[in-house]
């Protein structure tokens, strides 16, 4: 993968190969016009998100029209929530470019570890917390493939499916912690990266690095 470094100051191990760079600027994009997007709903809609009836601005500060709604969610409101979904794994690649060495976290840190605490994170809130609407739809913000399987059912089957690949990144983490063999800590790790996806990116990125050796 070709990789550039216009920065001589930076570390060649710190660089991110062409495409992730310019997924990782653009995914930045993404989340800051996603929420430029979500507050637009605030100004349109009396309740752009139903599961948070408090999320909604007093009528003399709306705007006189309304958008429509995509199932639960005005257009715009939809829109950003999956252009976070999209963008948050340039968050990790963001961090571990720019931020590795100051915070001591290390490749495995940023794009392994925070992205399996991520799903845990995730999946718990989705499960216990998040204000469900009904019915279920199709359009359920979700940060997993399989996260989405639980957000569009509400089936707990999904859920604790969800539970079991985080717990894919857990043993991943382990086995990278207690340095155990190269190629099976990135066969876990690329499993994980993989039942995760889209959230799960950052770790398919670091399982490749391992394997053509650069660590």
């Amino acid at each position: 993968m070709t990789r550039t470094n216009t920065d001589p100051s930076q570390p060649e191990e710190d660089v991110l190969p062409r495409w992730l760079e310019r997924y990782t600027r653009y995914g930045l994009y993404g989340l800051v016009v996603g929420t430029v997007l979500g507050v637009l709903a605030l100004f349109t809609n009396p309740v752009p998100d139903p599961s948070f009836p408090w999320f909604s601005l007093p009528a003399q500060l709306r705007l006189p029209i309304t958008q429509p709604r995509i199932e639960h969610w005005p257009v715009s409101y939809t829109v950003a929530v999956w252009l976070w979904i999209a963008g948050v794994p340039a968050l990790f690649f963001r961090g571990h470019a720019r931020f590795r060495r100051r915070w001591r976290l290390g490749p495995g840190g940023w794009l392994l570890v925070l992205p399996t605490l991520s799903m845990f994170a995730l999946t718990t809130y989705c499960r216990f917390f998040w204000p469900k609407l009904h019915p279920p739809t199709w359009n359920a913000p979700s940060y997993t493939f399989v996260c989405w399987l639980y957000c569009s059912s509400y089936d707990p089957l999904w859920s604790n499916l969800a539970y079991g690949v985080a717990t894919v990144g857990l043993v991943a983490s382990t086995l990278l912690v207690w340095r155990e063999s190269l190629g099976v800590v990135v066969v876990v790790e690329a499993f994980f990266g993989v039942l995760a996806l889209p959230l799960g990116l950052p770790a398919i990125y670091d399982a490749h690095r391992r394997y053509v050796g650069r660590e």
